[in-house]
């Protein structure tokens, strides 16, 4: 017999390893709204609630903190319905009204824009995405909203760090709190450090009414599903790597990369200062500890 089906068979290891995981996704969400300053007292955070499981899970947890956290925040949910033939618009407006919570639905026709610019086959996530946050930065002014936050967790950060790599020659991910295109906004991703498959289980966990989104149609060329794919099969045949790569992105050293604007490589010097980095390439004894599959947090200063 099987963990999970040990699990399902007995409703008290379920609800023990749900309060486990409610708990794990409370504390790392927590943890990274302290690391990154994203919360503010007075802040009134725009949650951008998708229908996924994701945003749901980020609009859950954000409710938590707002009553019970010691800084004083208002929290307003807006979705944005773009028009997706089929898309269920009294899911979203009930499931709000049933929890009390503030809210907004922004309709606007982006799907049709983006069907008429985007050839047949060709993936449109793109298009549709800086569409739809000209509309959100347009609707936070509006609200008086003074942060954004949206739903994107580790896993993204991961899939967007190797897309860029892969694909772009950069190295760059998806950063936990930012200044938005238009420079009017401050955006910021609560859910960093918390793992995809924890936010599946929490929103099974917690029923959320998930609407798909498959209502553009599949797009199964898509790099990111290759991505995530790797990724899963790494974590299979070498558990912790997937972890070490995420703790790798707090502990970036510009002197041992090329980037010219992040470290003055022109005017280098040998002043006899000893350099704690010096000429070591890789640090074994600093290698972090990934044995419980957690967000490894180093002393400051080291690395």
């Amino acid at each position: 017999m099987t963990a999970a089906t040990a699990t399902a068979r007995d409703p008290r290891k379920a609800d023990f390893e749900a309060a486990k995981r409610r708990k794990r996704i409370r504390r790392l969400v927590g943890e990274a709204i302290a690391d990154f300053s994203m919360i503010e007292p007075g802040d009134k955070v725009m949650v951008c609630l998708s229908g996924g499981k994701d945003s749901y899970a980020l609009l859950d947890v954000l409710l938590h903190l707002r009553d019970c956290a010691p800084v004083p925040f208002e929290v307003v949910a807006v979705n944005l319905d773009q028009r997706h033939p089929g898309f269920p618009a009294h899911v979203l407006p009930e499931y709000l009204s049933s929890r009390g919570v503030p809210h907004r639905i922004e309709v606007q026709d982006t799907h049709s824009v983006v069907k008429r610019v985007i050839p047949e086959g060709k993936t449109m996530c793109s298009l549709c995405s800086r569409l739809r946050r000209g509309v959100l930065y347009r609707v936070a002014k509006e609200l008086g909203a003074t942060k954004i936050a949206l739903g994107h967790h580790r896993d993204d950060i991961l899939e967007t760090f190797f897309l860029n790599l892969f694909h772009n020659g950069k190295i760059k991910a998806m950063s936990p709190k930012l200044v938005s295109d238009d420079g009017r906004h401050v955006v910021i991703r609560p859910l960093a450090y918390v793992e995809e498959r924890d936010l599946a289980a929490y929103a099974e966990d917690r029923a959320f009414p998930i609407i798909p989104c498959d209502l553009c149609g599949s797009q199964e060329n898509q790099q990111r599903k290759q991505v995530k794919a790797m990724l899963r099969e790494w974590e299979r045949k070498h558990p912790g790597r997937v972890i070490s790569i995420f703790s790798a992105l707090t502990r970036v050293t510009p002197s041992h990369l090329m980037d010219r604007k992040l470290f003055d490589f022109a005017n280098l010097v040998a002043d006899g200062t000893p350099q704690p980095d010096g000429d070591t390439a890789i640090d074994p004894d600093e290698l972090p500890d990934v044995s419980q599959g957690t967000i490894v947090r180093f002393t400051p200063g080291r690395g």
